[in-house]
């Protein structure tokens, strides 16, 4: 049920009030939807409010603007603005320190919440204790001679390590004459022609090929550029 009139005018009056700035009837109605206000009532109530006196209005064409009475609030002389302004500084800087203060002790908060529980650092050092005492085993091992790579094996790989370098290395030379071709002749930039087609070279990924050649056994590697 929409509020009597004269509680409506009540109603608008506080808000104009409130506001203290320029509102036209729809601002009105609009901000007093939830009293279930229709733009009609509130009209004939800014109209009657005016008309006591009980607020101010000036008319730009057909449009009516609507405010609070000045006289109704008390203006601060000029030392109490200069007080006031001082007192809002002091305010801000205090919710400065405040804001300073939580975050500090969120800061703290999150410090604690990441460190490892006791069961978790009991679990982590049974852990690492298991792998120290593994790494142990397999130095003393070493150290009494024990081979732990058979020699087929050990030499499967380096065949295996041969072959891949090998492919790499030649497939990085029939890259490098069928690009030299293609670009020899194109006017575009060789760089932004590159970028255009989403190539990148070793290098861009930062691997180089000849680091992995001086890897190779000797009697197995190439020059460099071969």
């Amino acid at each position: 049920m929409p509020p009597k009139s004269d509680n409506t005018e009540g109603i608008v009056l506080n808000f104009v009030n409130e506001q203290n700035r320029p509102l036209n009837s729809q601002n009105v109605a609009d901000a007093l939807q939830k009293y279930n206000l229709k733009k009609t009532a509130v009209q004939k109530a800014l109209d009657n409010l005016s008309d006591s006196g009980k607020i101010s209005f000036k008319e730009y064409g057909k449009q009516k603007i609507y405010i609070a009475r000045q006289d109704q609030f008390d203006i601060p002389n000029s030392e109490e603005l200069d007080r006031m302004k001082k007192d809002n500084a002091k305010l801000q800087q205090e919710l400065e320190d405040q804001k300073r203060a939580i975050s500090e002790v969120e800061g703290e908060i999150r410090a604690l919440q990441s460190n490892l529980t006791l069961e978790e650092i009991c679990a982590k050092e049974a852990k690492l204790r298991t792998e120290v005492g593994q790494m142990e085993e397999k130095l003393n091992k070493l150290r009494e001679g024990v081979t732990l790579v058979r020699p087929e094996d050990r030499k499967a790989v380096q065949e295996m390590y041969v072959e891949r370098i090998g492919q790499w290395r030649k497939r990085k030379r029939m890259f490098k004459d069928l690009w030299d071709t293609i670009t020899e002749s194109s006017p575009k930039d060789v760089k932004e022609f590159k970028e255009e087609l989403g190539l990148e070279y070793d290098e861009d990924v930062a691997v180089k090929l000849q680091d992995f050649i001086d890897l190779l056994p000797q009697g197995k590697k190439r020059g460099r550029g071969q």
